[in-house]
């Protein structure tokens, strides 16, 4: 029976510290919830069991009693001979999965010898400009025992070919290898700004990808849809989940308009999450997204397989969070975050490090951050029990509400008829400016408060150690490129090249030649090229 004060009038719980209490997304929160919230709640279909449809409470049965999250951590530096060090470490460390951070150039499909790229080189990650890089970056680290991430989305065609042909040559095959490529074109065009060719091509290019993995490479995961960077870019929380699904539910189509059966490729999409400062938001938006995820599935796409209805994602704590003032804080700020990703039901994680602010990790600060998962797991006790806080009051509420919202997004994006006419009207793009301004008047203010910012602010006493790019590293990578590019076969990679252009002219599937052209040591800079003077490239509509 509930309590007299289940009913009671809210107001005398109000209290009086702040004169509006809110989510960081600005979402109002009462002062107490009580079983009168969730008045009519059905537990079988808005909960269920874990494991079972709808997936709110996880997407499989023992979560981690049966195995932890996978401890990835966002890594690479300078030229590939370091990140190779860096990865080699942090296994040694405990991390149980790769994840690859490309440098500038890489990401927009240039060459470290390309006049675009100086100044560039290595600074945001690691320069990879052929198969040599390649080769060298997974140096003794065996492809069939370990899974990749790549954050990569324009040129992920070429760094998958390039992945599969270092695994041939370790003689693991096609078929073995597992790991996730980024893939994720649209929400490019949404915030990260990273974009290569216009919309459509680019489309036919991931689903070349999907329809080749789903016969070659079945454990690979083909994209992840990602509401990272969309975060990353100011939006709320439900901008982030509507955005992201809204991305997921275009590429689904694209993949059914090719012809592929849902129930074929649609196992193998995953999502990347971000996981902000505020606990119980982000842990309601990770499970509203499970179920929101299957019943698109269920009902939109008509999905048969329960691996199709399962939303699986990883995690990257919020890098928008990390302030430069007092860096030791960040700490403290991750931890929260990656305990929230935890409760939330993540299957992989990475916690960035205290210095990522101000430069790329210190192997210290790359220490500290996997530590930080480290103990949650081993710990904490959060792990032993699965979804510990469904059935909590105020975490059902706020699941309950950002579905409401998120769904209100979807239906106003279909009716635009679909994300990408909406991209092109700017809609997702002006939504998310907006919220981002209005946090920052917030934070200006002092409404929302960020210790050592606008609070508790000290004077600061020295910095923590930071990784430094030499000048060098560029010279030596360029310098590197150019060498390789004079002693390869060069009518090899002619030819090669002469494949990928005709396949891209033509229906072809696009990634059997692209794999010929890394194996003949084409550059990512060439293979990317042929294909802008055949789909040339996306400009971005002006937008005040």
């Amino acid at each position: 029976m509930a309590s007299k004060n289940s009913t009671a009038d809210k107001t005398r719980f109000a209290g009086t510290r702040l004169k509006r209490y809110s989510t960081i997304s600005d979402r109002e929160v009462e002062p107490v919830y009580t079983p009168r919230d969730i008045e009519g709640f059905d537990y079988d279909s808005r909960l269920g069991m874990p494991g079972e449809y709808p997936f709110t409470r996880g997407v499989y049965e023992t979560m981690y009693r049966g195995r932890l999250w996978t401890m990835r951590q966002f890594s690479g530096f300078g030229t590939a001979e370091e990140t190779n060090l860096r990865y080699k470490y942090l296994l040694a460390h405990g991390q149980t999965g790769l994840s690859v951070a490309f440098h500038m150039p890489t990401l927009m499909g240039y060459d470290s010898d390309h006049p675009r790229a100086a100044g560039e080189v290595g600074k945001c990650g690691v320069a990879i400009d052929t198969l040599k890089d390649m080769e060298t970056l997974f140096d003794g680290i065996p492809l069939d025992q370990i899974t990749t991430s790549m954050t990569i989305n324009a040129p992920a065609i070429v760094l998958l070919a390039m992945y599969i042909a270092v695994a041939e040559k370790q003689g693991v095959g096609q078929d073995v290898i597992s790991g996730t490529i980024q893939n994720d074109i649209l929400k490019e065009y949404i915030a990260q700004k990273s974009w290569i060719y216009p919309p459509k091509p680019s489309m036919r290019i991931i689903t070349d990808i999907f329809e080749y993995c789903a016969k070659h490479v079945p454990r690979w995961n083909t994209i992840s849809i990602s509401g990272y960077h969309i975060r990353e870019a100011g939006s709320t929380a439900v901008q982030e989940l509507a955005f992201t699904l809204a991305d997921g539910i275009e590429y689904v189509k694209a993949g059914m308009e090719r012809g592929l059966d849902v129930d074929v490729f649609a196992p193998r999409l995953s999502f990347f999450f971000d996981a902000h400062n505020d606990f119980f938001e982000e842990i309601a938006k990770f499970r509203a997204s499970r179920r929101l995820w299957a019943r698109i599935m269920k009902e939109r796409f008509h999905a048969r397989k329960e691996e199709s209805l399962r939303l699986r994602f990883h995690t990257q704590t919020a890098g928008c969070s990390l302030v430069a003032q007092q860096p030791m804080n960040n700490v403290v700020r991750v931890t929260m975050q990656a305990l929230a990703a935890v409760l939330g039901g993540t299957q992989s994680l990475h916690t960035n490090s205290m210095d990522e602010t101000l430069a790329l990790p210190t192997e210290q600060a790359a220490t500290v951050a996997l530590r930080t998962q480290q103990i949650i797991a081993e710990e904490s006790g959060v792990a032993h029990v699965i979804d510990p806080l469904g059935g909590s009051y105020f975490i059902e509420v706020l699941t309950d509400e950002m579905e409401k919202d998120a769904w209100a997004y979807i239906d106003r994006i279909d009716r635009m008829g679909g994300i990408i006419p909406a991209i092109e009207k700017g809609y997702p793009q002006m939504e998310i400016a907006d919220a981002a301004y209005r946090f920052q008047r917030q934070v200006e203010s002092a409404q929302k408060v960020i210790v050592g910012v606008n609070r508790y602010t000290m004077e600061e006493k020295g910095t923590i150690p930071t990784l430094v790019i030499s000048p060098e590293v560029e010279q030596r990578q360029a310098e590197k490129t150019r060498t390789i590019k004079r002693e390869r076969d060069n009518g090899s990679v002619r030819a090669a090249l002469d494949g990928v252009d005709a396949a891209a002219r033509g229906k072809d599937n696009l990634v059997p030649p692209v794999i010929e052209a890394v194996k003949a040591y084409a550059s990512i800079g060439e293979i990317m090229d042929v294909m802008r003077g055949i789909f040339g490239e996306y400009r971005d509509p002006a937008l005040f």
